[in-house]
């Protein structure tokens, strides 16, 4: 019986080294595997669009403070400026909102898709809130962050004084089209000092998708949950610029862990990425579901073409952006950092686009 215990033992013994060891190797491929999109997507990165080369950089500069990607991030820039630019001049009086806003819509109406056809049917109505919520409040939120602010400032945030948010925020069929997004805007008010309806967006999106009737929602609609609560920790962050505490959103947090396998076999590739990028924002490096995720996501990489492609097979870099630098993120994780801002990396902004002055 010694022997045996002694022989368990030493086996036992052998496992755990093993396992260790086996596990440090891993941490290597994880960054490998990040470091294979990269050198797919960075030689390629200005022959997208401004709005995705600039998605790109601004989170590759918050994971590395790499000053590599100023031109996307100026590109950024000088997008939100334009958009910024083109409200002041010719977005003026409610029936120019309006309009702004039936016209945008109109993009939905030919979609077959169920996310289309469920913004269409729920902003019809609303349809300033294309102006307010998707066109200005972005814009304005991403200038912010730079330390900047559009020379109309005080005329957009009288504007913006004008509607009640809370309106759209809580509508549970414009949480059903426009969840995520509505995650972003409350906490871009918040953040711009002006109507803060934060917690009235959770308890109607609580409301709105009980998790008692996960089992009851559509695939897009499972998938759309899973993206709000993502996002309200994202937003929270402003995006990756500070760690969140996890007691602040335990009930989410609570909410992944019993349901990771779910939403790893149910959701796309980028919501999975997303809640694993979650955890590591709480500093939750070694909770299990970021090793699940990692898992999924370094095993939907094709590497042959250095990315992850969509669910249909396709392997577009424009299209691909979203999911990818998600992927980046996940598999080698660098932190928070905060910026950049005008104050802080002032080389960065010794040109500004017309129409963004300092804060």
């Amino acid at each position: 019986m010694r022997l045996l215990s002694f022989r368990y033992w030493v086996l036992t013994l052998l496992f755990c080294w093993s396992f260790a060891a086996h596990s440090l190797q891993l941490s290597i491929p994880y960054q490998q595997s990040a470091e294979q999109i990269r050198q797919t997507f960075e030689p390629q990165l200005y022959t997208l669009a401004a709005f995705t080369a600039g998605h790109y950089g601004l989170r590759m500069y918050r994971q590395s403070l790499d000053p590599k990607y100023t031109a996307a991030i100026w590109q950024d820039m000088a997008r939100g400026a334009s958009n910024l630019n083109k409200f002041s001049a010719e977005l003026t009086t409610p029936e120019q909102i309006t309009q702004y806003g039936l016209n945008r819509l109109k993009s939905y109406e030919n979609s077959p898709k169920e996310r289309s056809q469920r913004r269409l049917a729920a902003t019809k109505a609303m349809p300033e809130y294309m102006y307010l919520g998707v066109g200005l409040l972005g814009s304005m939120a991403r200038a912010n962050e730079y330390g900047l602010k559009h020379r109309d400032d005080a005329k957009f945030r009288e504007l913006l004084r004008c509607y009640d948010f809370k309106k759209y925020a809580t509508d549970p069929e414009m949480i059903r089209a426009w969840g995520a997004q509505l995650a972003n805007q409350v906490y871009w008010l918040r953040q711009l000092g002006e109507q803060d309806v934060v917690n009235e967006f959770v308890v109607a999106f609580r409301e709105t998708y009980p998790d008692s009737q996960d089992s009851k929602l559509s695939e897009q609609q499972y998938g759309n949950k899973i993206y709000i609560l993502t996002h309200i920790i994202f937003a929270a962050s402003q995006y990756y610029q500070l760690p969140i505490q996890e007691k602040d959103f335990q009930w989410i947090f609570d909410y992944y862990r019993k349901n990771i396998d779910n939403i790893i076999k149910n959701t796309k590739e980028d919501i999975i990425a997303e809640v694993g990028v979650n955890f590591l924002l709480a500093g939750l490096d070694n909770d299990p579901v970021v090793g699940k995720t990692r898992y999924a996501i370094q095993h939907a990489i094709n590497d042959k073409h250095g990315m992850i492609p969509s669910v249909t097979g396709d392997f577009d870099l424009a299209s691909g952006e979203h999911r990818n630098v998600l992927a980046i993120m996940l598999l080698d994780w660098k932190g928070t950092n905060i910026g950049p801002t005008v104050n802080r990396q002032p080389d960065m902004f010794k040109r500004i686009p017309y129409g963004l002055i300092a804060k």
